[in-house]
């Protein structure tokens, strides 16, 4: 099957796609064989209130030239795997090692913990969720979870130092990818943001200073978007409703040193972005 049209059926299988809020994580692969052999750890966060699980996806050959992408949302991400995608992955230039990072939750969604994990701190004080008023503004400390302590033991199990790392993440993940990639540059190589929640507070991602962040790093940034999205969950979708998008994307481009691409996805909401997202991210990491 050709790329294009690989692609084209994955993105018609997702825009069906509308799981519910308490949707169970159901993912075949870790049942059916594939060209991927998946194991786990888990661990907790420094307070003790949230509880990690992260899948590590090996293909067939591993070496420090093999990329690594760590996948929030872990639990959504495997389950928007499959084999065929693996066995696929498996067969390109450059078959990528997954890292879904999710929670020890039999749900898709752990929705209290990625709140806060993936919300930046704004002001002082007690930090509430806009839209859900549930504790929000973690994503520092999830950061630092995310590279001092699971990169460590995900590299120890591998038995390599990867030369190549991305992050990549969904609606609030995305949030989270793009807070990441402005106030620490240097944590990955590559960012890959889908449908991120730029509403939020009113907008916290801020480029000011981050060319001097830079330093030598050359990031890359994956800006991903549904043309059938609303702007934020309280608003409907509107044809060409990306202006926030598009001042973000502007800013980012004139940042010296970053490359910033964007992918449009025609037709597709909210929530289908998240599987055709992953797949795209996983297909372009692997050429």
């Amino acid at each position: 099957m050709g790329r294009a049209c690989w692609l084209a059926l994955f993105f018609v299988q997702c825009a069906c796609a509308q799981p519910a809020p308490d949707q169970l994580m159901d993912a075949p692969v870790l049942r059916e064989a594939s060209d991927y052999q998946f194991s786990t750890l888990e661990l907790d966060s420094a307070d003790g209130a949230r509880h990690y699980r992260v899948w590590l996806g090996r293909p067939l050959k591993v070496s420090a030239a093999s990329p690594v992408a760590y996948l929030l949302d872990g639990n959504a991400a495997m389950a928007a795997l499959d084999t065929e995608l693996l066995n696929h992955l498996s067969h390109r230039p450059a078959p990528p090692v997954l890292v879904a990072v999710g929670y020890a939750t039999p749900l898709r969604i752990e929705r209290n913990a990625r709140t806060f994990d993936y919300t930046p701190r704004v002001g002082e004080g007690a930090q509430r969720d806009p839209l859900t008023d549930v504790p929000s503004g973690g994503a520092d400390q999830f950061l630092d979870l995310l590279t001092e302590q699971i990169r460590p033991l995900v590299n120890q199990r591998l038995e390599i130092q990867p030369r190549r790392q991305l992050l990549w993440g969904h609606s609030y993940g995305g949030l989270l990818v793009l807070h990441a990639l402005t106030t620490r540059p240097q944590a990955f190589d590559d960012y890959a943001a889908a449908s991120p929640s730029l509403w939020w507070n009113n907008g916290v991602i801020q480029t000011d200073g981050l060319a001097q962040r830079l330093r030598a790093k050359r990031p890359t940034l994956l800006l991903m978007r549904g043309d059938a999205e609303p702007a934020s969950p309280t608003r409907a979708a509107k044809p060409q409703d990306d202006g926030a998008v598009k001042r973000l994307l502007a800013s980012l481009q004139s940042v010296e040193g970053l490359t910033v691409r964007y992918q449009a996805f025609p037709g597709l909401g909210h929530g289908p972005m998240l599987p055709a997202s992953l797949r795209y991210t996983l297909e372009q990491m692997s050429q």
